[in-house]
C-alpha cells in the first residue's frame, strides 16, 4: 500500500514508515548475528574469523548494490509526490534495467578476484581457505542481493516499508532452519553459512516480485512505460551512482582498517569481527529513520513544500541523535556480555578485543545520528554527490588512522578509528545539508520543479 507524506503531521509519517523498515533492518542484521553466532559457538573462533575476515570488502561491494538501488529510489519518489505517475513508472523500469545491469558486471568481476581481494586483505593463511569458500558464494549471490534491495527500494519510495519488512522476516526466519541445517546437519562449514544468507535474500526478493506484479497496481507498467529512456538513465545515474559510491568509498576505508587488524592476528580478527556484528545490529534505528526523512523529503520537494523538508530534517535528526545516545550507554556498559553471543567464555582474549572496541565506540555514537540524517536529506533532495564527499572524508580518517597509527597503538588504533571518521565526516555533511535544503527551496520558489 503507498501512502504520501506531503499531507499530515511529519514525525508521525517518519516513525510509521520508519517502524516497519527498523524492524526489517534487526531481523535482517539478526539472521547475520545468528550466521556468526553458529558458525563461532559450533565451528569456534576461527571459522568466526573466516566470515569476518571479508566484511569490510562485502560492505564495500554490497553496500554499492544498496546505495545504488537507494539512489535509484529518489526520483522515483520525487514523482510520486510531484504525482506524475506515468514519468515514475518509467522510471521504474528504467532503475531495473541499471540493476541487472549492476548485477552482471559486479557479480563476475568480484568472483573471478575474489582470492586476490582475500590477499590484499592480508586474511591469516589459517582461516584463508574458509573465508574464500564463504566470500565466493556471497558474491555469486549478488543478484539476488540486487532483486530485493532495488524491489524494496521503490515500494519504500511510494510509501510502503511494510511489505519489504514482511517477506524479511520471513526469510530471516527461513534463514535459522538453513543455517542449521547447513552447518550442523549437513557439515557445510562456512559455506553453509553463505549458502543459508542467500538463499533466504533471494527468496525475499522473489517474494517482493511477486507482490509488486499480483497486488500494486501503481506499480505495473504497461508497454508505453517499458522503454530505455535517456534523460531517465542519465537521472537514474545521476542519483544511484554516487550514493553507491557512497557507500564504497566509505568502505575503503573500512577495508583499510580490516586489513591492518588482520594483521594483528586471529584474536583480534575475531574480537573485531563479533564487535562488528553488534554494531551493525545496534545501526539498524540509524538506517530506518533517515532512510524514512530521505523518502519524506524527496516526496516534499516533488510537491513543492520546503517547510516540511526543513521539519523532517529537524524531528529526525532529534529521534537519531537521542537513540545514539542510548545506544552509546549500551556499548559502553554491556559489551563484553554481548560479545558471549558469538564467542565462549573460554576466549577471553577475543572477549576482552570486543568489549573494548564497543567501549570506546559508545563514546561517540551520538554523533551517527548526526551524520546519517543530515547524508540522506541531502540524497534525498537531489545533492548525491555533494553527499559522497562525507564517504571521501570518513574514507581519508579510517585510512589515516589504520595506517598511521597501528603500527604504534596497536588494536587500541583499531577502536578509535570509526569515531574519527564520523565526527570528521559531520562537520562537512551538516553544514552541506543545510546549504542544499536553502538551495532547494531557491529552486522551488524560482519554480524549477514544475
Amino acid at each position: 500500500m503507498s501512502t504520501s507524506m506531503t499531507k499530515g503531521n511529519p514525525l508521525k509519517l517518519m516513525l510509521q514508515f520508519a517502524f516497519p523498515l527498523l524492524i526489517g533492518n534487526l531481523l535482517q542484521q539478526t539472521y547475520n548475528i545468528i550466521d556468526a553466532a553458529i558458525v563461532g559457538q559450533i565451528l569456534g573462533a576461527k571459522a568466526l574469523a573466516s566470515v569476518g575476515a571479508s566484511s569490510s570488502i562485502q560492505f564495500l561491494v554490497l553496500g554499492f548494490c544498496m546505495g545504488s538501488c537507494t539512489g535509484f529510489g529518489v526520483p522515483i519518489a520525487k514523482y510520486f509526490g510531484a504525482g506524475k505517475l506515468d514519468q515514475m513508472r518509467n522510471y521504474v523500469f528504467n532503475g531495473a534495467l541499471l540493476t541487472a545491469g549492476i548485477a552482471v558486471i559486479l557479480t563476475a568481476l568480484c568472483s573471478v578476484f575474489c582470492p586476490q581481494i582475500l590477499h590484499m586483505l592480508s586474511v591469516p593463511e589459517d582461516i584463508y581457505d574458509n573465508a574464500y569458500a564463504y566470500l565466493l558464494i556471497i558474491f555469486l549471490g549478488m543478484p539476488f542481493t540486487l532483486l530485493y534491495n532495488y524491489l524494496s527500494s521503490i515500494l519504500r519510495s511510494v510509501g510502503d516499508s511494510r511489505t519489504p519488512f514482511m517477506f524479511l522476516a520471513l526469510s530471516a526466519i527461513l534463514n535459522i532452519f538453513l543455517d542449521l541445517f547447513c552447518i550442523v546437519v549437513l557439515k557445510w562449514g562456512c559455506a553453509g553459512a553463505a549458502i543459508a544468507t542467500i538463499t533466504a535474500q533471494a527468496i525475499s526478493g522473489i517474494l517482493c516480485l511477486v507482490f509488486i506484479a499480483k497486488k500494486m497496481n501503481l506499480l505495473w507498467l504497461s508497454k508505453a512505460h517499458r522503454a530505455a529512456n535517456k534523460d531517465a538513465v542519465s537521472e537514474l545515474l545521476m542519483m544511484g551512482i554516487p550514493t553507491g559510491l557512497q557507500f564504497s568509498i566509505t568502505a575503503i576505508g573500512s577495508m583499510v582498517m580490516q586489513s591492518a587488524n588482520n594483521g594483528l592476528g586471529s584474536v583480534y580478527v575475531s574480537g573485531f569481527t563479533a564487535g562488528m556484528k553488534i554494531k551493525q545490529f545496534t545501526m539498524c534505528p540509524f538506517d530506518a529513520i533517515g532512510t524514512a526523512v530521505s523518502v519524506f523529503c524527496s516526496q516534499n520537494l516533488g510537491a513543492k513544500q520546503p517547510d516540511r523538508i526543513r521539519k523532517g530534517l529537524k524531528q529526525g535528526m532529534a529521534v537519531a541523535v537521542g537513540y545514539g545516545l542510548l545506544a552509546g550507554l549500551v556499548l559502553i556498559f554491556a559489551g563484553r556480555p554481548l560479545s558471549m553471543i558469538f564467542v565462549s567464555k573460554s576466549s577471553a582474549d577475543v572477549l576482552d578485543a570486543s568489549a573494548k572496541y564497543l567501549r570506546c565506540m559508545g563514546y561517540f555514537y551520538w554523533s551517527l545520528g548526526i551524520l546519517n540524517i543530515t547524508r540522506m536529506v541531502t540524497q534525498g533532495l537531489g545533492y548525491s554527490t555533494r553527499a559522497v564527499f562525507s564517504g571521501v572524508t570518513e574514507m581519508l580518517a579510517r585510512t589515516i588512522v589504520s595506517l598511521g597509527f597501528v603500527g604504534t597503538f596497536g588494536f587500541t588504533a583499531i577502536c578509535y578509528a570509526d569515531q574519527t571518521a564520523w565526527i570528521t565526516a559531520c562537520l562537512y555533511i551538516a553544514p552541506t545539508c543545510v546549504f542544499c535544503i536553502k538551495k532547494a527551496t531557491k529552486s522551488i520558489m524560482a519554480g524549477a520543479y514544475e
